[in-house]
């Protein structure tokens, strides 16, 4: 039993999974609500959960007794003592000798020393693992060589010690993800940013980021874990409708928080109570106070994720849950001035969130926002009521489809059309559209472009496109279909074609190239953060593995992705999972990485869960949707440009 408490420790932190339900939220015709010892107002200020009698210390899920997270972050459990007896009858899912096959092959004992044998921190396995020895005679048939010309039993031992090591640093991986884990009256909630015990500022790494939990949620889906995905997705939701303010001024109702802190707090007029607050972040706080744009796409195709992995579809028909969906819709589809399909936001709306140049229509918010509204589709109740939205959902995908394949993509031929291109063309069947000048296609193209492959580029606006490659944009793109078969694979040739500038010696380029010189000094206003081959600036990101893993499934090119692990893997480890890598090469650790980046941990286990089981991707991507590919071929074999219709208004 020793050891099987040992090892409970290592890889669940100290605690089994609860197995109750929420004793915080009670669902009244499908309206989340939180129970509390004060009145629970809609008010920006804080969400309010279960008060619990100070004198219950909570424990820190590592087993290192009493702890309460840095800067207020609350990973242990709480709630009041009239809860106990609920608390206590909860039943542990979960146990080691009740777990599942994958679980006990993953939880690797030494029986006979009574000892948990973890990942070192350098990545590289232990002497003393004796579950994987090789014990086979070499084939003298064939001379000992195996097919790769080293003598058989070097090949097989080289290959033993690989797997050995991958199996390592997927358990150091698991113990890391759950170490992350944030609570909330006594349930998982979400994983905070980073967990760096050697960082002097945290800043807002302790924070439960909406995107950042999107890997982990992936992650915690494909093992089977569903409850903290289902609680993130309610929790959030409550939040969504939240007063948010920013000098006077109130975004609309759909947005939603780019992170929440989970807080400690002392409950007001007794001295001997406090209670867990859920207290959001809309961009008040955040550095340049933007708004994040993408925090409400990634909530929907989260939610769709979780449907189809748990097949628990309650959720999503949940009454609180379809108005979430609306409100999100109805903020992305509000009538506007562009004359584009696309979503206009400012820089740094996304994962790129300091000031790259991404103003206008970048595409990785295009992207998810055609795979938001492809999952809303799907998930959408019908009825009379949402009958104008989803007809105006449905119009916006058919336009948004045809303006990111047509005018965003890219190749040798494309290329060379536009260095021909004419320009002030006013017209109705102009060829150059957006007036784009020939002078803008960079040096740097002309060599970076193969001439099998091709890409969707970073943004367009009238006079400019931005000829950069953004991964994200274009990964998530194959992954939603938002590019056409032939693009997506043409994508991927690019990829492999231009391996050593985009990914080197760690997947993957953020985006190519970096801004330099005074074109770094005039888009970025000379940002130290945002240094060439730095951070956003054309640094290496080990949490976009999961994207590259999903695109190159759904296309069936596994060999990619498993390339690019098997290369994570030789540093990422040793050098504890940090947030980005520097320089052209990715040879340095970033800057100001934060180290124990929790989307790294997350990135990497979902590209290993799925590379271990490929059909499990049909849950993330979206297929080809043959009504879209009709309406799209009919917009390509006619004029584009619709008959004007002159109406007569009477003035009153």
């Amino acid at each position: 039993m020793a050891t099987v408490e040992a090892g409970r420790q290592l890889l669940y932190g100290g605690f089994g999974r609860l197995g109750c339900f929420d004793p915080c939220l009670s669902n009244v015709n499908g309206v989340i609500s939180v129970k509390s010892g004060v009145n629970n107002t809609r008010k920006r200020s804080l969400v309010r959960g279960q008060v619990h009698k100070s004198s219950r210390v909570p424990r820190d899920r590592r087993g290192g007794g009493p702890f309460q997270g840095t800067g207020g972050v609350f990973h242990g459990k709480g709630c009041a003592s009239r809860l106990d007896s609920m608390r206590y009858n909860c039943q542990r899912k979960e146990s080691l000798n009740g777990g599942t096959a994958e679980d006990q092959r993953r939880t690797l004992f030494v029986e006979e020393s009574d000892k948990v044998i973890s990942a070192p921190s350098n990545g590289k396995p232990n002497s003393d693992v004796n579950e994987f020895k090789v014990d086979q005679t070499l084939d003298q048939g064939n001379g000992g060589f195996g097919s790769n010309g080293k003598p058989a039993a070097a090949a097989i031992n080289e290959n033993s010690s690989q797997k050995v090591k991958s199996n390592l640093i997927e358990d150091e991986a698991w113990t890391l993800l759950r170490n992350s884990m944030v609570y909330y009256c006594s349930n998982p909630i979400g994983t905070i940013a980073a967990n760096d015990p050697s960082s002097p500022s945290t800043l807002n790494y302790d924070q439960v980021f909406i995107r950042d939990f999107i890997p982990s949620g992936i992650a915690f889906l494909l093992k089977g874990e569903y409850d903290i995905v289902r609680n993130f997705i309610l929790h959030t939701l409550q939040l969504q409708s939240w007063e948010k303010t920013m000098d006077c001024y109130s975004p609309g109702q759909g947005l939603m928080p780019a992170s929440f802190k989970v807080r400690t707090v002392p409950l007001e007029g007794d001295d001997y109570a406090t209670e867990d607050v859920l207290d959001p972040d809309f961009g008040e706080a955040a550095i340049g106070r933007v708004a994040p744009v993408d925090s409400g796409l990634w909530w929907i195709i989260l939610l769709r994720a979780y449907g189809k992995c748990s097949g628990d579809l309650s959720v999503q028909e949940r009454v609180d849950v379809q108005t979430g969906i609306k409100m999100i819709l109805k903020l992305c589809l509000a009538d506007g001035f562009d004359m584009f399909p696309t979503l206009l936001v400012t820089d740094g709306s996304c994962m790129i969130d300091r000031r790259m140049g991404i103003h206008g229509h970048p595409l990785e918010i295009q992207a998810l926002f055609y795979s938001a509204l492809l999952g809303a589709r799907e998930m959408l109740a019908p009825e009379d009521a949402s009958a104008d939205l989803i007809q105006a959902l449905k119009n916006r995908l058919v336009a948004l489809s045809f303006h990111i394949r047509e005018y965003y993509w890219i190749d040798m031929r494309k290329l060379n059309e536009i260095y021909r291109y004419k320009t002030e063309e006013y017209s109705y069947d102009a060829v150059n559209k957006f007036n784009i000048y020939p002078d803008q296609i960079p040096s740097w193209l002309v060599d970076f472009m193969p001439s099998k492959g091709g890409y969707l580029i970073g943004n367009l606006q009238p006079a400019h496109m931005d000829f950069r490659f953004f991964s994200l944009g274009n990964l998530w793109s194959i992954v939603s279909s938002l590019a056409t078969l032939e693009q997506s694979h043409a994508i991927l040739d690019l990829i492999d074609a231009k391996w050593e500038e985009l990914v080197a010696d760690m997947p993957f380029k953020i985006c190519y190239p970096a801004l330099e010189g005074r074109e770094w000094q005039i888009i970025t206003g000379s940002d130290p953060k945002n240094t060439p081959w730095s951070y956003h600036n054309g640094g290496s990101w080990p949490t976009l593995l999961w994207q590259l893993t999903v695109a190159c499934i759904k296309l069936d090119r596994p060999e990619i992705a498993l390339k690019a692990l098997k290369l994570a893997e030789k540093r990422i480890s040793h050098d504890k999972w940090p947030e980005y890598y520097d320089t052209k090469r990715a040879r340095f650790i970033g800057k100001q990485a934060q180290l124990y980046q929790t989307w790294t941990v997350a990135g990497y286990l979902v590209a290993k869960l799925l590379l271990d089981n490929p059909s499990a991707a049909k849950n993330i991507v979206n297929e080809e949707d043959s009504e879209l590919v009709n309406a799209f071929s009919c917009m390509i074999s006619s004029n584009p440009r619709r008959k004007r219709v002159w109406k007569k208004q009477i003035l009153v």
